[in-house]
């Protein structure tokens, strides 16, 4: 009988100097570890919080960059490029 996996993901202690990218590379192997259902229910149990915590830092680093986006465009700081200016320059 093959041995299952009994890997379980990486410390989650501190999210914060995760970036996005990473969280998200990390959220997928989780989901394409899990999808092979080669885990242990233990090892599954620790990947799935593991995974409820990477989406909820990637939903937030969203939302910030969200509001960035709304703050800007609020406070007109961007204006629309008129492709005939380009050229007079």
């Amino acid at each position: 009988m093959a041995k299952k996996n009994t890997s379980v993901p990486a410390d989650d202690a501190d999210l914060d100097g995760v970036d996005f990218e990473a969280a998200l590379n990390e959220l997928e192997t989780l989901v394409t570890q899990m999808e092979a259902g080669e885990m242990t229910l233990e090892a599954s149990l620790s990947a799935f919080e593991r995974g409820v915590k990477l989406t909820r830092h990637c939903q937030a680093a969203l939302k910030n960059a969200e509001l960035k986006v709304k703050v800007l465009t609020d406070e007109n700081t961007l204006e629309d490029l008129d492709i005939e200016d380009l050229d007079d320059a």
